[in-house]
């Protein structure tokens, strides 16, 4: 699966009192949603891996989403 990104994306994740946070702006938002629409396609197990070195702003909780059935 190719990952896109919209120019200028900005994510953040955390975690907190048992939440997950994700904050984004615009182009960061529409990055997310044509990933997830992406992985929707593909084969239960696939998934996607954000973190601080490959997508995420510094300081950031790794976050992965993953297809199931």
């Amino acid at each position: 699966m190719k990952i896109e990104w919209v120019d200028g994306y900005e994510i953040r994740t955390a975690a907190e009192n048992n939440e997950i946070v994700i904050a984004a702006n615009k182009e960061g938002l529409l990055s997310l949603a044509k990933q997830i629409t992406m992985l929707a396609e593909e084969v239960p197990g696939a998934h996607i891996h954000y973190d601080g070195y490959n997508s995420l702003e510094e300081g950031s909780t790794e976050l992965i989403i993953e297809k199931i059935q």
